[in-house]
């Protein structure tokens, strides 16, 4: 008898463990990964979708106004200092409470949201509607900023000043529609002329006018006409500067005496028509386009306390504040239907979960941003050359996390400190090892590169191999193809170049 295994279909039991993505975990992970700004733009959405949802309105505490709440002191970089979260005074303590963040889900019967005044609003006059008094107001209608003229509407008002003949403006209407970002012509001119059905000589003097617009440059067809529309318009364009002109490539190479040959000028003049082309603009378009700068507002605020502690907070000025209305749900579904019933219990515990959501996130930034803070205390104190090097899952195993949960917490985020506003993953670089076994921030070794090139002298001039040297005397083991990718990274030419540079200087 032949003893075999049997093959068939049979029921098995087993039990096992699995990550279920939930919507709501879906949109905690989603929150994390979001700047305030983005947040703010999430929460409004929501607010406009849930009936149950209200913003807080009350004023905020300023921060410096804020008690914070006292922890206990922890030894950094050798220096004894507590690092302490300010947060607002109606907020649980963290022993109270495991979430954090200036946010509260209790409603406020009789506010803002229950049909009543906001304490910033006053009302003047008498009978039964009343008046809104603006007379506190100091700002008036001329505060107002116009809306600045695109490039397109610019150009189209000096088109129709300088061109009378309507067949010309056709051509210089469709040279506008031809412009790309940086103020350039792309298309041959040729097929330009075909497609209007005109001459190429009637299309050429047209753009060579056209050419001379505010801002001067504009509808050239490579870097050369740009440049020599802008010298034209200052009266600086002589043979000499043609011919500069015609050796671009020269003057990228930093071939300076070849270029003094050809031009037939001394040092002295091939360094004034350098510096006056990079006094000009390449790109005029796209100068002209960009609008004023806006700041980087920063997600987190660190402070220096007056005994030396450092304070972290969340930005409030650009975190949302969110209510819950129970009273409206519990009014409202007391005599609604079922089906509304149902539809305001969702409405609930999704207004529910954001708030909780929303707290859980501030309390996961300001861990994760309080152990940045105290890895690179040096550089908060002493600057950029005491930068440590810093990896993700170091502060993951430091604030006991999951490295991806990091990774979320510290993109698109910024942090103002006392040396300025910082994106949070600045704060992580790679080491690089030293001579004696110590480890090196690779952003401090490129600050030490540039101010080691900075330093040197016109007869002087040190190689990536010198740097090597240098580096390594002060304790860096570096290679040199890492010292030219760091310093080709900060965009500083080879020494050759250098060298051609401050002789001709």
């Amino acid at each position: 008898m032949s003893i075999g295994a049997k093959i068939g279909p049979r029921l098995v039991l087993r039990q096992s463990q699995s990550l279920v993505m939930t919507p709501q975990l879906r949109q905690a992970i989603k929150l994390l990964h979001y700047s305030n700004q983005e947040l703010a733009g999430f929460v409004q959405e929501e607010l406009d979708r849930n009936p149950l949802l209200e913003q807080d309105e009350r004023p905020e505490v300023p921060l410096l106004d804020r008690p914070a709440t006292d922890q206990r002191p922890e030894v950094v970089g050798g220096e004894s200092d507590s690092l302490s979260h300010a947060t607002s005074d109606h907020l649980p303590a963290p022993e109270q409470a495991p979430l954090d963040g200036d946010f509260s889900n209790a409603y406020d019967a009789g506010g803002v949201a229950d049909g009543g005044l906001s304490p910033s609003m006053s009302y003047a006059g008498t009978g039964r509607g009343g008046s809104h008094s603006f007379d506190s107001d100091p700002h008036g209608i001329d505060d107002l900023a116009e809306s600045p003229a695109s490039l397109r509407e610019h150009l189209a008002q000096q088109l129709r000043l300088g061109f009378a003949d309507p067949a010309d403006r056709l051509i210089g209407a469709h040279l506008i529609a031809l412009l790309d970002g940086a103020g350039r012509i792309t298309a041959e001119p040729a097929a330009i002329a075909t497609a209007l059905g005109t001459t190429l000589a009637r299309v050429e003097v047209v753009r060579a006018r056209m050419m001379r617009f505010d801002p001067p440059g504009m509808f050239a067809r490579d870097l050369k006409e740009c440049l020599a529309a802008q010298l034209l318009e200052l009266n600086r364009l002589d043979p000499a500067m043609a011919l500069l002109l015609d050796n671009l490539e020269l003057l990228a190479r930093r071939e300076l005496k070849r270029l003094m040959a050809l031009c037939r000028v001394d040092a002295e003049d091939m360094m004034e028509m350098v510096a006056e082309i990079r006094r000009l603009d390449p790109k005029p378009g796209a100068t002209y386009e960009s609008g004023p700068i806006q700041p980087l507002v920063p997600d987190v605020l660190l402070r220096r306390a007056p005994d030396g502690s450092w304070h972290l907070d969340l930005n409030q000025e650009t975190l949302p504040r969110l209510l819950v209305n129970h009273v409206f749900h519990a009014r409202v579904s007391a005599s609604a239907k079922r089906e509304d019933r149902v539809f305001l219990s969702e409405q609930l515990q999704n207004a529910n979960w954001l708030v909780k959501s929303l707290r859980q996130r501030a309390q996961t930034i300001l861990k994760v941003t309080a152990e940045i803070v105290r890895q690179q205390d040096g550089f908060l104190r002493h600057g950029v050359t005491h930068l440590r090097p810093l990896t993700l899952r170091d502060v993951a195993d430091a604030v006991e996390m999951h490295e991806s949960t990091v990774s979320r917490v510290t993109a698109n985020k910024s942090m103002a400190t006392p040396r300025g506003v910082f994106e949070l993953k600045f704060f992580f670089t790679t080491a690089i090892g030293g001579t004696s076994g110590e480890t090196f921030s690779a952003e401090a070794i490129r600050y030490r590169i540039r101010a080691l090139i900075g330093a040197e002298q016109p007869n002087d001039i040190l190689s990536d191999d010198a740097i090597v040297a240098a580096l390594r005397k002060e304790g860096v083991d570096i290679a040199r193809r890492t010292v030219a990718k760091y310093r080709e990274t900060l965009q500083i030419p080879s020494s050759m170049q250098r060298k051609k540079e401050k002789t001709a200087a």
